[in-house]
């Protein structure tokens, strides 16, 4: 067979892979001019004209070919490394084509088998040191830190409630998702397996659900038995060592309500005895739902309290509301339980209309359901029951998640949203002003405040405080001390006495971006606390992308928006919020070893873009489009009565994979008396997100909180993957994984059994917003017999 002259490539190169590769080349070209003349990188289009140099001399079959791409690939590897560094998944955004490229180029193709040609080596040396570097970065991971907690066996107080039981969201009122249980430990935690799985047939898609309906309870542990709530409502009763249905409660919500949620958190539990003459509960059980009640239901056999609510089992929470639009209020989070008051939060629909009910407070007697306090932030000064005829203050700060409590010193910790709308703030009341994004001390027995502290001022950014305040005793200076720590959407871990609201750990106030849009303002400075998760300012060289050109188009819509960092104003041309509204914490808060006093927290990192639209009227749609959604779910966004619309995303490429670079989730431990961060490790695989079931851990974002045990083991299942873990609440280190049958969207619980076992109880049914397989599993697991 004649040898080609060694100027000629073989056929099967040319001319499709010249045509090929000058399209690509013409495209990255034209992008990077684009680019650059927002005063971006040159390299995009830099590398566009070496690309088509390459395309055109592959058309005419010229070995000069391979050399130029050798040096388009060496020089795109030492740009990736200096703006990325020794990280995998930067370095194989901007490098994945061109090594693609050069491997097609080293193929043996058919026809000029055994044909040496002039520049292949360089080539391969180049692609070989390439390779080399990736597998560098496989051994080194720049965003893990290593270390350990403090082994500190400090003594504790004597236990509220059984080692084996679970009576409160939070396991307590303190809300620390701690369980003193033992037996499950870092040895031997790789054994577990499941026990026994109960299914509710609770699913996600029946008329009228909104997007977000979603299975996010945490079930109680009371004696042998096991309480949840379904998305739908209901109340179930199970056998906690078996699983065994034993009763379910149909509350027979009220159809057509204008959702913007669908979902139970939990259940809340009183063990009596109840005084009122003729009561059928000698305990109870409360259950707040969706179209505006709260229930009082009977643990043993799930039939309404005859004693609560005037004989009717359940008290009307629209009673004294503004604003009546059955679904606009309503309680997706378990109330409060003190040994005489129930106490009641709820939730408002976010950014549909500046006319919306009131976010108040309320303390009911335990018994009898009648009001005793109810605290309105759009109020402050007044906490007596209000009149007959009156209404609580409209669009209040709300207070949507979990609430903890401390009856020895006498208060109640509540966490508030905003006044609506979220992105835009110049006609709010001084009085949300003042409380809006809090976290709130209320007198138990008076509902007056004792102390707040706001941890975003003038906060546009829907940065409302979204998780319970977790109440732990800490020793400083060798006396103890009681603290609260309070989890952000923005990062911060805020420490503080719980008995004046006084930073325990330093907080600072940092200079904040100004110029918030017309008739509006930013506050000159936030709140910034030693203890922090907040991530570092986003840069051009933090964007990602599957491929060169996903990369490229996240660049470039990078320099299109405002950013200023953190906190900058929302605007008309749209701007970047990092972190985003999904929050680095949200509903499931953290957990902490208050033997330990340390923290295990699951740090999130999305970015979103809010565009504000200016409205010319009440009534436009200029977010949904003409057409209204489907009866009777709200027009989200709209911002109804206010001068702007909002626009909310995240902020991701064209294929919607997140422009910022991974990692997008971790765990994290942190030393609660000293406010050092002693361990951070990536978390999770997109091995349920992608079109292929591919494992990598890459860090991804996680919604549901964590549980922690005195056996050392922490466990959590709320990864967007469908898999819970265990790991050693130590060094962070993962123990023990197992797949779900669907999206572990909740925090999980732990329990002792009838047989003397340990379990752990994990929900997998899904999350609407998210897209995680959808479910209706409660799943627990134990040891081996």
């Amino acid at each position: 067979m004649p040898i080609p002259p060694p100027s000629a490539l073989p056929l099967p190169h040319r001319p499709i892979g010249g045509a090929v590769i000058t399209l690509l080349g013409l495209a990255l070209t034209g992008g990077g001019v684009w680019l650059a003349a927002l005063g971006g990188s040159w390299f995009y289009a830099g590398a566009g004209l070496l690309l088509i140099v390459i395309g055109v001399l592959l058309a005419l079959g010229r070995r000069q070919a391979l050399a130029v791409h050798a040096l388009l690939l060496g020089a795109t590897v030492l740009w990736a490394l200096w703006e990325g560094g020794l990280d995998w998944w930067p370095l194989a955004a901007r490098a994945d084509m061109f090594v693609l490229v050069a491997v097609w180029l080293l193929l043996p193709w058919p026809g000029a088998p055994g044909v040496r040609i002039r520049g292949r080596g360089v080539l391969g040396a180049v692609l070989g040191a390439s390779l080399l570097v990736a597998v560098a970065t496989w051994l080194f991971d720049p965003h893990d830190v290593g270390g350990e907690l403090p082994a500190r066996d400090l003594p504790l107080a004597a236990a509220p409630v059984p080692d084996g039981d679970w009576v409160a969201y939070g396991r307590t009122g303190f809300g620390q998702r701690y369980s003193p249980l033992r037996e499950i430990t870092p040895e031997n935690v790789a054994n577990l397996r499941p026990a026994w799985t109960y299914r509710t047939g609770d699913f996600r898609g029946q008329p009228g659900d909104p997007v977000e309906t979603t299975f996010e309870v945490t079930p109680l542990k009371v004696d042998n038995r096991l309480y949840l709530c379904t998305p739908h409502q209901s109340v179930i009763a199970l056998d906690a060592t078996t699983g065994k249905e034993l009763w379910r409660h149909d509350p027979k919500v009220q159809g057509e309500l204008a959702l913007q949620h669908l979902t139970c958190r939990g259940v809340s539990y009183h063990p009596g005895p109840s005084p009122v003459p003729g009561d059928t509960c000698p305990s109870k059980l409360f259950m707040p739902t969706a179209d505006g009640r709260l229930l009082a239901l009977n643990p043993e056999t799930g039939a309404p309290c005859t004693g609560f609510g005037g004989g009717t089992g359940h008290i009307d929470l629209w009673a004294g509301m503004p604003n009546v639009n059955r679904g606009s209020y309503y309680a997706t989070s378990p109330a409060v339980v003190t040994k005489r008051l129930v106490i009641v939060g709820g939730t408002v629909l976010d950014n549909v209309s500046t006319t919306e009910p009131s976010g108040v407070i309320r303390a009911f007697d335990i018994d009898t359901g009648t009001l005793v306090w109810n605290w309105d932030a759009g109020n402050p000064d007044t906490s007596t029951p209000l009149a007959a005829g009156q209404h609580y203050t409209p669009s209040s700060p709300n207070s949507w998640s979990v609430s903890s409590v401390d009856e020895t010193l006498g208060m109640v910790y509540v966490p508030l949203g905003n006044q609506p709308p979220d992105q835009w703030g110049g006609a709010r009341s001084a009085a949300a002003e003042r409380y809006s994004s809090s976290v709130v001390a209320l007198d138990l027995a008076t509902g007056q405040v004792r102390w707040h502290f706001q941890t975003v001022h003038h906060d546009l950014w829907d940065y409302d405080v979204p998780a319970q305040p977790t109440l732990v005793d800490l020793t400083i200076n060798g006396a103890p001390v009681p603290a609260l720590v309070q989890p952000t959407k923005q990062g911060e871990l805020y420490v503080l006495d719980r008995r004046t609201g006084q930073p325990l750990l330093p907080v600072t106030e940092k200079a904040a971006p100004q110029g918030a849009a017309a008739g509006d303002r930013t506050a000159a400075s936030q709140p910034v606390s030693a203890l922090s998760f907040d991530p570092p300012p986003l840069t051009p060289h933090h964007m990602w992308g599957a491929t060169l050109f996903d990369q490229l188009a996240c660049r470039i819509a990078f320099h299109q928006l405002r950013y200023e960092g953190r906190y900058t104003p929302p605007s008309t041309g749209g701007s970047l919020i990092y972190p985003g509204n999904f929050g680095v914490f949200n509903w499931g808060g953290v957990a902490v070893d208050p033997q330990r006093q340390v923290v295990f927290t699951t740090p999130t990192y999305l970015a979103f873009v809010s565009t504000l639209v200016p409205r010319a009227d009440s009534t436009t749609q200029y977010v949904q489009g003409k057409t209204p959604p489907k009866a009777p779910l709200p027009a989200l966004n709209e911002n109804f009565g206010a001068p702007f619309a909002v626009k909310l995303g995240p902020f991701t490429s064209p294929l919607g994979i997140p422009c910022q670079a991974p990692p997008w989730g971790y765990v994290a431990g942190a030393d609660l008396v000293t406010g050092k961060v002693a361990w951070r490790h990536r978390n999770g695989t997109v091995r349920d997100i992608t079109p292929l079931p591919l494992p990598f851990r890459m860090g991804v974002p996680n919604i549901g909180g964590p549980v922690v045990t005195a056996g050392g083991v922490a466990f959590l299942s709320g990864t967007i993957d469908n898999a819970v873990r265990a790991y050693g609440v130590t060094d962070g280190r993962m123990l023990w994984e197992q797949r779900l049958p669907a999206g572990g969207q909740a925090t999980p619980m732990t329990y002792t059994g009838e047989d003397g076992r340990q379990y752990l109880l994990v929900v997998a049914g899904g999350h609407g917003s998210l897209g995680t397989t959808p479910g209706d599993h409660v799943i627990a697991y134990a040891l081996p017999r």
